[in-house]
């Protein structure tokens, strides 16, 4: 095992925190340790070219971090290359795994809440200009995309997965409060498969501080509301109000809690054959999503999921900026 960044002080940090081996790229890591999957933590836009060059070059499974690309194109690419070399990719979506949430998407998928109606996602951040200025990609439409696409996209998740597939979307952005190309500040209608209606409110843009990451599912026979630092917390549970407590849990900070048995699922998808419960192409529905709601945004019009709408800003090329990002591997240093 082994950790790796091209800023070597970041590196040697997390090396010495975990006690393990540091390098400065994933070359030089995966020519020197053995090594089975890889979890890619780079930036955003540059997901797809390290999976794929990781895939073809080293043969290696990846556990990549949200979002897996920002454009529809490359979903296809990064798959296509996995296929061919018989590895997998797992995407990371911890927050599916939090109590709360389970017990809400059970409640629908077993008829107990009846027929949804509306689901609402709002998520209440705080970002300033010195979180986009820490690095070159940050608040990039190359690299990163906005607070949709950074900071919203897990609870665009969660909507997904717990009141399934999207039909059309309208939506607005705007940039308020910071400098930067993307936005700050996003608003959303949607329209759900099964006829439910949906709302999405996102933006980095509250201050002081962090306040808010909820989401409010309305149904016929009942309401549930997931709150707290990550939808950890079962705010309101008609269902059964008076397990509010038990449905809840305390997290440490807005990563939460669901990395371990995500990974955990990995390993028993890699070694015993249990099918990894968020696939490839349940990760990526996420990534249409977003893909829409910036569509829609630009064109100002609704779009229909349908259709295949793609940003026409996201994860755009920008050579120079991208170049940053990239090693070519050094000569091969022996083990």
């Amino acid at each position: 095992m082994g950790v790796c960044d091209l800023i070597p002080d970041r590196a040697q940090a997390y090396g010495e925190r975990y006690g393990l081996p540091w390098y400065r790229d994933y070359h030089e890591l995966l020519t020197r340790e053995e090594a089975d999957v890889v979890c890619l933590l780079t930036p955003s836009g540059m997901h797809p070219r390290h999976a794929v060059d990781i895939i073809q070059r080293y043969g290696k499974h990846l556990v990549i971090e949200k979002p897996l690309a920002l454009r529809l194109q490359d979903l296809a690419w990064m798959h296509g290359a996995a296929e061919a070399a018989g590895v997998k990719m797992f995407p990371v979506y911890q927050n599916r795994y939090n109590r709360a949430v389970q017990v809400v998407r059970l409640a629908l998928q077993d008829g107990r809440l009846g027929k949804p109606v509306l689901g609402t996602v709002r998520v209440r951040w705080c970002r300033t200009q010195r979180y986009y200025d820490r690095d070159p990609w940050r608040g990039t439409w190359s690299l990163d995309g906005g607070a949709l696409t950074n900071q919203g996209i897990h609870y665009l998740d969660l909507l997904l997965y717990v009141l399934g597939d999207v039909e059309w979307v309208a939506a607005a952005t705007a940039t308020q409060l910071v400098n930067v190309e993307v936005e700050d500040t996003a608003v959303a209608a949607l329209r759900f498969a099964n006829g439910a209606l949906g709302v999405v409110e996102v933006t980095t843009a509250a201050r002081p501080d962090d306040f808010e990451a909820s989401i409010s599912v309305l149904a016929e026979r009942g309401t549930a509301v997931l709150s707290g630092i990550a939808c950890n917390e079962l705010a309101t549970w008609t269902l059964e109000p008076g397990r509010l407590a038990e449905y809840s849990e305390e997290f440490p900070n807005a990563y939460g809690l669901g990395h371990k048995p995500l990974l955990d699922d990995v390993v028993a998808d890699l070694l015993d054959g249990i099918t990894h419960p968020v696939s490839f192409a349940e990760g990526s529905r996420a990534v249409r999503l977003l893909n829409a709601i910036y569509r829609s945004a630009e064109d100002g019009l609704p779009v229909r999921l349908s259709d295949r709408p793609e940003s026409a800003q996201l994860g755009r090329d920008d050579p120079a900026l991208q170049a940053l990002y990239v090693r070519l591997p050094r000569a091969t240093v022996p083990k």
